[in-house]
């Protein structure tokens, strides 16, 4: 089903509110509107993507996981691809996005369908592996022997 939206669904939309802008809003107008959209957008991914970086790095040398800042770049990311996209459904979901109660909401519902599995990163400098013990004697004879 989601395919089906994504590949079907979306460009019908698309196609019929550009064409609906066109008539009222003049086609020209509607494809500046578009570039301007995509401009703002664009701009607007860079400098809430940077601050999300930032706040990531700030966990991590807190020792903390970074979950919501890596939630958080990846709605950016798709906010991006929403933005470069013609259209104004695309533009919509995508300045959408943008908003961090939006983010706020769908991490959370995120959080309640997905778990999430994380690896420990307690280190305490153990190193575990097997070993044998070689009799140094045992050793050259056996190099004597091979030459």
């Amino acid at each position: 089903m989601p395919f089906f939206i994504l590949f079907f669904i979306i460009p019908i939309a698309e196609v019929f509110v550009f064409l609906k802008a066109g008539q009222y809003i003049g086609v020209l107008e509607t494809l500046l509107l578009c570039v301007l959209t995509a401009m703002v957008g664009g701009a607007l991914v860079r400098h809430q993507g940077l601050g999300t970086l930032f706040r990531a790095r700030r966990e991590m040398n807190d020792g903390r996981l970074p979950v919501s800042e890596l939630f958080d770049g990846l709605c950016l990311v798709a906010a991006g691809a929403m933005l470069i996209t013609p259209g104004f459904v695309t533009d919509m979901i995508g300045f959408s996005l943008l908003v961090p109660p939006v983010r706020g909401l769908l991490r959370h519902w995120a959080g309640q369908h997905f778990q999430v599995a994380t690896a420990s990163s307690y280190d305490d400098g153990t190193v575990e592996g097997e070993y044998v013990r070689v009799d140094p004697e045992r050793v050259s004879s056996k190099d004597a022997d091979n030459t």
